[in-house]
């Protein structure tokens, strides 16, 4: 009897596999932002999306879909994405880009994800979630 080899993050769609696939992927943005909405720390951060809700949820997991090594699905659906870009009219500040990875570490916990998943998943959201907090600064600024 072999043992299978555990998941290498970020090779191919093991990450997305490793949440689930599109339906664990899916639940995973759902549990955030319920979490989001439903925490006083969190709910600043919920308050800046959307009111629909749902669309902002399609849009995550589209997004995160292709970001984790699986089908594109946010460019076949909304087109091409700068994420700086798309969080434009925000100002996001160090505060918010902390809410915004304790949230989905929340969201992890919540559905059981394994610790080894955590580790890797949340640093490397972190990457995205820096990039949008320099833009917002370096863009508002420009307008004091």
């Amino acid at each position: 009897m072999t043992l299978s080899n555990p998941p290498v993050y970020g090779e191919g769609d093991a990450t997305l596999q490793a949440v689930g696939g599109l339906l664990g992927l899916q639940k995973l943005v759902e549990a955030f932002y319920r979490i989001m909405e439903n925490t006083p720390d969190f709910r600043p951060l919920f308050d800046m999306h959307p009111s629909n809700i749902e669309l902002t949820i399609d849009k995550l997991v589209s997004f995160l879909s292709g970001w984790m090594g699986g089908e594109k699905l946010f460019s076949q659906k909304y087109g091409p994405i700068s994420l700086p870009q798309a969080h434009a009219h925000l100002i996001v500040t160090e505060k918010e880009k902390a809410m915004w990875l304790n949230c989905m570490a929340a969201a992890l916990d919540e559905l059981g994800y394994p610790e080894d998943l955590k580790a890797y998943l949340l640093p490397k959201l972190e990457f995205p979630a820096e990039r949008i907090r320099q833009v917002s600064a370096a863009r508002h600024s420009e307008s004091v």
